[in-house]
């Protein structure tokens, strides 16, 4: 059982708050005010602190200092009560050592799942020093300790390939190719059938690297592939995206946002509804009039997901002719650093794309394979410092 300390110096405040966390199955303490609240934090222990930011004695900064800075009371998730809603007051509080922050009047659903959040990350935190003591323990040397590291990021790894979708074939045929970079990244794809003539297909990429990018990712593959965003017409790419900024601002995601292409094929009428928020456009290869492929970037507009709310999306359509193929990308697949000394840059891939599906015309299989075996080979480090992630969607 958790159990959780309430530091508050209403009575009234303290005993609500006891009750609701109790009906919860929490194992709750409390204190009047900061000396005493910090005195039972050093003797209990506890998963999580809730204080309030104004107190007399010691008021929650202080508390969170003294906090913070206790060894036995480093995986402790501390939780401001405040009624400051400042930009300011919020860094004050992070920099402090605050892990969360609840406006007061509190209320109670959010409460409830913030308590939620905090002690999966308390928990998470705690599993991750006993390992990392573990492994202490079993390495005598920084390049055991290193090895370990990443053998566990591969697996992770492995486990993010494991959750994405295999090839298709068929009137639509979806080949996807997926390389992890040398740091865990937070690339994902996924496409399926919403019914049996429209086409689902979408590649997203979360800022930084790490487990924080992956946990991300992997969160938003599991929503996208169940569908569960409320009141959401996951024919209509803008209202997903829509949807999808109204809830995963950066500011309640430690500061991750995330880039997306998201497209719906009509096999009937041949059109590609789509959208982007801050993405890299898909391309569309065709063949013109002469029987030459051409490319086409298929560009949307709109910020990514997370940064800013209030954004507006908005759909694009285009045609998509008998014998096209759509690639849909990570900026992973061109941001790459080349011996040259010069990034490759989006407008030298889209050449080597149309090169090498000029050259495998008869078997579009072998185009994926080789255009990340050249990249490869030509890149600086031999290496990508981010995920390199494409779709190739042929339609016939």
């Amino acid at each position: 059982m958790f159990q959780i300390l309430l530091i508050d110096d209403n009575s009234v405040n303290r005993l609500l708050l006891s009750k609701t966390l109790q009906k919860q199955g929490y194992e709750v303490y409390s204190a009047c005010d900061g000396e005493e609240g910090l005195a039972q934090a050093q003797h209990i222990r506890p998963a999580m602190i809730i204080c309030d930011w104004m107190m007399p004695k010691m008021d929650g900064l202080e508390v969170c200092r003294r906090v913070k800075a206790d060894p036995d009371l480093s995986t402790t998730f501390f939780i401001l009560l405040t009624s400051r809603g400042g930009v300011e007051d919020r860094v004050q509080g992070l920099d402090t050592g605050a892990d969360d922050f609840l406006a007061k009047p509190v209320e109670m659903n959010e409460l409830k799942a913030r308590v939620r959040a905090g002690l999966r990350i308390h928990q998470l935190t705690r599993d991750l020093q006993a390992k990392n003591q573990a492994l202490a323990e079993l390495t005598s040397t920084l390049k055991d300790q290193r090895q370990a590291l990443e053998d566990e990021l591969v697996e992770a790894a492995d486990y993010v390939r494991s959750l994405l979708p295999p090839p298709v074939k068929g009137a639509v045929s979806i080949t996807p190719c997926f390389m992890p970079s040398r740091q865990l990244g937070g690339d994902c794809f996924d496409y399926f059938w919403l019914d049996p003539d429209f086409l689902a297909i979408y590649l997203l990429d979360v800022s930084g690297h790490g487990l924080g990018a992956a946990l991300l990712s992997v969160s938003m593959l599991n929503l996208m592939r169940s569908q569960a965003l409320d009141n959401v017409n996951f024919y209509q790419p803008a209202q997903v995206l829509q949807a999808l900024n109204d809830s995963f601002q950066m500011d309640d995601r430690n500061d991750k946002y995330f880039t997306l292409w998201y497209g719906v094929y009509n096999r009937i009428s041949r059109q590609l509804t789509y959208a982007s928020a801050g993405h890299p456009p898909a391309i569309l290869l065709s063949q013109d009039s002469n029987k030459s492929l051409k490319a086409t970037r298929l560009k949307g507009k709109g910020l990514p997901i997370g940064m800013i709310p209030d954004v507006q999306y908005g759909n694009e359509r285009c045609e998509i002719s008998e014998s096209s193929t759509l690639y849909v990308i990570s900026d992973g697949v061109y941001e790459v650093a080349q011996k040259d000394g010069q990034l490759l840059g989006l407008d030298r891939f889209i050449e080597l794309l149309l090169c090498h599906c000029e050259m495998h015309l008869e078997n579009s299989a072998q185009t994926l394979p080789h255009i990340l075996e050249h990249i490869q080979a030509n890149s600086l480090r031999g290496t990508f410092d981010d995920d390199f992630s494409i779709l190739q969607i042929g339609f016939r």
